[in-house]
């Protein structure tokens, strides 16, 4: 079975990193997947890259312009929604045309373009797609938040200058969708429960379907190990107990960095109180933007930039006491999984799917789920995991998760199910008069 994946990048981005991981689970499984990316930055064989580069970087370009026109030429969102009007089409290729099954991915800026995907439907391959957000199932927008439009038809979008008008890009893409997928049929796979539920509600759901299928992670490479050895690699400090904040671009307002803020201030606090039981505390903070965000915290900081080195990486997350996950809105953070894997105890809000991932409310099994936006129960979840009573539980238990849950065999059987039973259900179409 040839499986052809379609991500706009192979590395870079956490729907790439989870987009080549299935690739290479499934190759493990006896499938030939094939990932074709508009932007190849590693060597993988099974990696392709779009011909003529160029072209995807005058999509890009077009899009995020005609994006600006419609922003009334201000910065603001620019980069938070994609309206898919500028693409490659990847039906003439012979990755494409070689390919039993299609799996579009995290296909925005440039990559594909609606017409593009509404004539990989036309080819009659069947066709599965991995939600890595809202945007397959909304009309601009990643993460819907509060706004219910896409229930609906979209329209006076709060992205837009002004609020939008009931006919503006929102509500015109969303009519553009709902034609697409009027006389086509897509899997559409959620990487957690909670994004298929909230998918299902989407008015291009209607006749589609949704179903959920998480990430998955090498179990074999991210994995616990020695924490001073970590350390001692990484020049960081024996003794203190580290906590670690992760984000492809730290000031983010979305990964909420500055409820981080707040509850560093509140432990800073905590330890200056006469017999103060709180621990000598540090942290790490992995990803762009690092060092502008260093002087905000009430306690030592190692701005550790942004890594690609995947061992220094793992490194990172064995040297953490805690890894802390402070997002307002988020899928199922490939970070939780990664921290989890390596023996480091989560915690986070009760957002998105990050509670199917921490379960950690009443008994603490493997970390610490607070309310949203609360930095206090922030700080108390951080607390309760650094406890040295029931630390090494909460460490082994996060482990044994993973292994259950997320590992690459467990996660490429679900998808090759899903694989053969619309290659199945392609067949029997094909046989009926």
């Amino acid at each position: 079975m040839k499986i052809l994946i379609v991500n706009t990048s192979d590395l870079t981005g956490g729907a790439a990193v989870a987009s080549f991981r299935l690739m290479e689970a499934l190759t493990a499984k006896g499938l030939h997947p094939t990932m074709l990316v508009a932007n190849r930055t590693g060597s993988h064989p099974a990696v392709k890259a779009l011909p003529n580069r160029w072209r995807h970087r005058l999509n890009f370009l077009w899009e995020r312009w005609c994006i600006f026109c419609h922003l009334h030429f201000k910065r603001q969102h620019l980069f938070e929604i994609d309206m898919a009007n500028a693409g490659t089409d990847i039906t003439r290729l012979p990755e494409f045309q070689q390919a039993d099954v299609v799996h579009l991915e995290w296909i925005n800026q440039g990559m594909l373009s609606l017409r593009g995907i509404e004539k990989i439907l036309q080819s009659g391959k069947p066709v599965v797609w991995t939600m890595h957000d809202l945007w397959p199932l909304s009309s601009l927008c990643h993460y819907a938040e509060h706004c219910n439009g896409f229930k609906h038809a979209c329209g006076n979008c709060n992205l837009l200058p002004g609020g939008g008008s009931s006919s503006d890009l929102s509500h015109r893409v969303m009519e553009r969708k709902k034609r697409l997928l009027a006389n086509h049929r897509i899997s559409f796979v959620a990487c957690s429960e909670w994004l298929a539920a909230v998918g299902r509600q989407s008015t291009l759901a209607h006749g589609q379907e949704v179903v959920a299928i998480p990430n998955c992670i090498n179990t074999t490479r991210f994995c616990p190990g020695d924490k001073l050895d970590a350390r001692r690699r990484l020049g960081l400090p024996a003794q203190q107990r580290l906590l670690l904040f992760v984000s492809q671009r730290v000031t983010d307002e979305r990964k909420g960095m500055r409820f981080f803020v707040e509850a560093m201030r509140l432990l800073a606090a905590e330890r200056e109180k006469e017999n103060s039981l709180v621990p000598d505390c540090g942290v790490m903070v992995l990803g762009g933007h690092a060092d502008e965000v260093a002087h905000q915290l009430a306690i030592p900081v190692y701005a550790l930039g942004y890594v690609a080195d995947e061992e220094r990486i793992i490194d990172i997350y064995r040297a953490a006491d805690v890894y802390v996950l402070p997002s307002l809105a988020d899928n199922l953070p490939n970070t939780i999984m990664e921290a989890m894997a390596c023996g480091t105890p989560c915690v986070g809000f009760r957002t998105g799917g990050i509670p199917e991932m921490i379960d950690g409310e009443g008994n603490l099994e493997n970390g610490y789920v607070a309310q949203p936006a609360d930095a206090a129960d922030l700080l108390q979840g951080i607390l309760h995991v650094l406890d040295p009573v029931h630390y090494e539980t909460l460490a082994a238990n996060a482990v044994e998760k993973v292994n259950r849950c997320w590992a690459m065999k467990q996660v490429a059987a679900s998808y090759t199910s899903l694989y053969k039973r619309l290659l199945e259900n392609k067949q029997t179409q094909t046989k009926q008069p």
